[in-house]
């Protein structure tokens, strides 16, 4: 095999297959990049059972062919060469040499015959707004749970209606949602994606204009295909009950303090500083501030106030400052809603709702929430 291919184009495509491999893979073979030459030029993907990505590229092909080659390894060494053509090609001894400007190197081929099939989606399809998915996994995918021990917590819930995609995450203690316009004859789906490949496709297919979701396989290979332009990303979906968290969300928003997001960011993190680690941060809401007090014991104290509009009686309840950062990050917009919800159990905290709002008066534009559990406040 030996082709000629730009270096940028060549740097970027590597770069992008190899973004979803784990950092360490029990199956050394998995670690490699596939590399295809034909008449269509390249095509470069990568797989683990789990997630695989998929792009093709134009170059120059003199002799087409197929090699596997170590993927971590060659996507550094092309994004360090000089700015010339870069030429790849299969030695006598099997070596795979790759040459650009005066550099030189020779890379180990891994055996092709080993490598596992490159899972192929053809089942029903939509579309959606690249930008818009994007915002939306930005805004869901941080409240999926981190802990392996609950695999279904660690996903994000799509789930596909009329016309709105939907993005749902809880790790129990928060729940992000977020619609997103659909353009599609899938019908009625749902599909629980890994939030780790999630954030990549929202990363890399942000500018795309439009992103096709195509949904595939039965049981325990269900799969979901995300597709713009020349790259394709799959995923083996989560197997499980994602818990129905939409009812967690009130329908009577009376109840609520308006206040501005920077302002309260600033606040926050500034306050937070003298918290101990997990405790939470005191807020009281009256009619024209907010504000938060912290004590770290005997080592300090703190308290700061910011500017207000309040819609109903004081409130005085506690809270996770970094759960509450990470929704005031995710709000997009000038000012924040937070609305205080009620329950049936009067000896069980309500959570608090945080909606984007873009005056003081005016709610936002777009359908994101993010439900957050008080914490008990000790005397």
């Amino acid at each position: 095999m030996r082709f000629q291919v730009n270096r940028d184009v060549f740097s970027e495509a590597v770069s992008f297959v190899v973004k979803l491999l784990p950092q360490r893979n029990p199956q050394p073979i998995l670690a490699g990049v596939l590399i295809e030459a034909g008449d269509d030029g390249l095509t470069l993907s990568a797989f683990d059972y789990e997630a695989s990505a998929r792009t093709t590229i134009e170059a120059a092909v003199d002799e087409p062919g197929t090699i596997l080659v170590h993927g971590r390894l060659l996507s550094d060494i092309a994004s360090r060469l000089p700015n010339a053509p870069i030429e790849i090609s299969v030695e006598e001894d099997g070596g795979i040499a790759v040459r650009c400007g005066s550099a030189r190197f020779t890379l180990a081929s891994m055996p092709v015959e080993e490598y596992p099939s490159i899972p192929e989606v053809t089942g029903p399809s939509g579309l959606v707004p690249a930008e818009d998915f994007s915002t939306a996994i930005a805004q869901v995918a941080f409240a999926a749970s981190r802990d392996d021990v609950t695999p279904v917590l660690t996903g994000v819930q799509l789930e596909v209606g009329d016309n709105t995609l939907s993005l749902v995450a809880t790790d129990r203690y928060r729940v992000s949602l977020r619609d997103v316009p659909w353009d599609g004859a899938a019908g009625e789906q749902t599909a629980l994606v890994p939030a780790r490949t999630l954030q990549e496709v929202g990363k890399t297919f942000g500018h795309a204009g439009t992103i096709q979701i195509s949904f595939s396989g039965a049981g325990d290979r269900e799969i979901i295909a995300f597709t713009a332009g020349n790259k394709t990303v799959t995923s083996l979906l989560i197997k499980g009950n994602f818990p129905p968290v939409r009812r967690l969300f009130p329908e009577q928003t009376d109840h609520h303090a308006v206040v501005n997001t920077a302002d309260l960011t600033e606040a926050v993190r500034r306050v937070a500083l003298v918290l101990d680690r997990s405790a939470p941060l005191r807020f009281t809401f009256d009619t024209s501030t907010v504000t938060m007090d912290a004590s770290g014991g005997e080592q300090a104290r703190a308290s700061e106030s910011v500017d207000a509009h309040l819609n109903g009686e004081d409130v005085t309840l506690g809270l996770n400052p970094q759960y509450l950062l990470e929704a005031l990050g995710a709000v997009k917009s000038e000012f924040v809603r937070v609305t205080f919800t009620s329950s049936d159990n009067a000896n069980k905290l309500s959570p608090v709702l945080v909606t984007s709002q873009t005056s003081v008066d005016q709610a936002g534009l777009d359908s994101f929430k993010y439900l957050l559990q008080p914490n008990l406040l000790l005397r």
